[in-house]
């Protein structure tokens, strides 16, 4: 997530990506054939090299044998493309672009382009599998998704088959009652990276142009300031910002209208935010940290469909969060641990509670004996109801998680940003086919939005999250919970209102008790560059820095007295470093490290 301002880890602790970059070749301006589409893109095998590559442009690359430094990136003039909608990413993404797409079929309008960016070399290959999802909106996107009679169905969803939630102490799961909102009768389990594979796959078959590797870095705009489309990133640019011999400068993707689908904090979609005073009427966003592991676990602990959530220990009463275990395919076992990041300890470290989580006797008596497979970690919007921006500006709209549709007391949110999507799609296609100039102004968006199940799911629920910035905390959270659950099912008159951002919760190191954590035992907790390791994320040494701090010494005199180096502990990747460093006055250095 870029920034040019001091980056301020403490105060913004969600910021956490991952970099790609891409290499790309001249796409022409006419419609592709859908037989050509990714043969158009040349993708690097460095930066994410983990990803399965496809198809090579002939396109030869741009060399520059003798290159000043004073050299300017963007004196060169960028490739453009012109498109009905361009996309930029995820689930919500490809279930708008799919809308899009069959509504122009139906009306026999084969030339209504629609384009979709994904920075990822794969789609699907920046989303961790296991996660539980309401099939609401795919039902109604593609309503043969799951049927056998379908040759081209999603093969791999399991079926949720019990429900379990449990209160954890240290050595204890005491079961206890579980809301409404989280009864998964009638729910799947899945791999979230098969299935958007998956959604893309059926995009392409509508004709949808999808751009796997290409990552948008930059917001278009008109000279009547409305959203012109987005431009992907230069490539061959070194740690410094200077150009390398490989350098090649980023492609424009034109569109009367531009959707983002970024997910969590997408950086496209803070300045967009900024630009247009999008949250002027909302809370701010508040957000958690969810860590996350899939494992392969021995065929007598496996219980198909079997969904546990968890809530208490290892986390203090003054921090929100939960566990869960998915028991889905075949032997696999996704486990996870969620942590609201207006924890007040600074000691605290969301990676260390996901490793003690394990330990306890409700999760080691599955995962002993089995085999850690990935690991991951993302940002969650968790704000809700009070959060949600306006969504429709000038030449676009935000869909998806990227508008913050997560559903915390249910911990889903796929079916939300599908929906978003679909509905976002339905109001485009209505626009540019009504109106052939100007501006497109979504303002039929914000309206579905609003009479939408998005609108009333979230709202029955707003109280649930700040209800837990009680005075008796966690247990004031969960007996308020139940009885908004249970008895006034959102339909108070008021709104609890969050109590801030979240760094406002964070204390000062010195006040705060220091948490020791226990050395990883190379079974069923581990270190955590062995954890990285098993992303998949590979970076090159020399490539730009994506988070940005204008004074290194300025920030470190800043944060590190009071904080003790907080960085350290909540990057659940270690991106975020103090070092000791003698020619320094703290005796430390603060660094950002590309690669891990």
């Amino acid at each position: 997530m870029a920034s040019t301002c001091i980056s301020q880890p403490l105060r913004n602790r969600t910021l956490i990506a991952w970099n790609s970059s891409i290499r790309r070749a001249v796409a022409p301006k006419a419609p592709l054939s859908s037989g050509r589409r990714r043969c158009l893109l040349e993708r690097p095998q460095s930066n994410t090299s983990h990803i399965r590559r496809q198809g090579i442009s002939t396109s030869p690359r741009k060399l520059f044998a003798d290159i000043d430094n004073s050299f300017e990136l963007r004196q060169q003039d960028r490739e453009n493309d012109e498109v009905d909608v361009c996309i930029v990413g995820g689930p919500a993404g490809l279930s708008a672009a799919i809308r899009l797409k069959q509504l122009a079929n139906k009306a026999g309008n084969d030339d209504f382009r629609v384009l979709l960016l994904e920075k990822a070399g794969e789609i699907g290959a920046h989303i961790l599998s296991g996660a539980v999802i309401e099939p609401s909106a795919i039902d109604e996107l593609i309503p043969d998704w799951n049927s056998q009679e379908n040759e081209g169905r999603f093969e791999h969803a399991t079926a949720a088959t019990g429900d379990k939630m449990r209160f954890l102490t240290k050595n204890m799961a005491v079961p206890i009652p579980a809301p409404p909102q989280m009864n998964n009768h009638g729910n799947y389990i899945v791999s979230l990276n098969q299935f958007t594979k998956w959604l893309g796959d059926r995009a392409e078959e509508l004709g949808v142009e999808i751009y796997p590797g290409f990552a948008a870095s930059e917001v278009l705009y008109e000279s009547d300031g409305s959203v012109k489309g987005v431009a992907t990133n230069d490539l061959g640019v070194s740690r410094e910002g200077k150009p390398k011999e490989s350098f090649e400068r980023g492609m424009e993707f034109h569109a009367r209208t531009t959707l983002f689908a970024e997910g969590c904090h997408g950086s496209l979609t803070k300045q967009v935010i900024k630009r247009f005073d999008l949250r002027r009427d909302s809370q701010p966003q508040t957000y958690a940290l969810g860590l996350k592991e899939v494992w392969e676990v021995q065929p007598e602990k496996f219980q198909k469909g079997q969904v546990v959530h968890s809530m208490g220990y290892p986390l203090p009463a003054d921090t929100y969060g939960g566990g869960w275990m998915y028991h889905f395919g075949d032997n696999m076992v996704s486990v996870g641990l969620v942590v609201g990041l207006d924890y007040p300890n600074p000691w605290l470290a969301p990676y260390g509670e996901f490793q003690k989580l394990k330990h306890h006797p409700l999760y080691a008596s599955v995962l002993e004996g089995g085999k850690c497979i990935s690991y991951g970690a993302r940002a969650l919007n968790e704000g809700g109801f009070q959060s949600i921006p306006k969504c429709a500006f000038p030449g676009g709209a935000l869909i998806g998680d990227t508008a913050g549709f997560l559903n915390v007391p249910k911990i889903k949110g796929t079916h939300t940003a599908m929906r978003s999507g679909m509905l976002a799609a339905e109001a485009t296609y209505s626009a540019l086919t009504s109106n052939h100039e100007g501006t497109v102004f979504l303002y039929d968006y914000e309206d579905r939005l609003r009479a939408s199940s998005i609108w009333k799911e979230l709202k029955e629920v707003r109280n649930m999250r700040p209800s837990f910035h009680s005075p008796l905390k966690l247990y004031g959270g969960i007996m308020y919970s139940g009885l908004e659950a249970f008895l006034f099912r959102g339909k108070t008159p008021w709104t609890l209102n969050h109590s801030g951002p979240d760094h406002a919760s964070t204390r000062s190191a010195d006040e705060s008790t220091k948490i020791e954590y226990p050395k990883p035992d190379g079974k069923i907790s581990f270190d955590i560059l062995t954890s990285v390791s098993r992303t998949g994320t590979n970076h090159e040494e020399d490539q730009p820095i994506h988070l940005h701090v204008k004074d290194w010494d300025a920030h470190a005199k800043m944060e590190f007295p009071k904080y003790k180096g907080v960085e350290n502990r909540f990057c659940p990747a270690g991106v975020y470093e103090y070092v000791e460093d003698s020619n320094k006055e703290l005796g430390v250095k603060f660094q950002i490290n590309a690669q891990k």
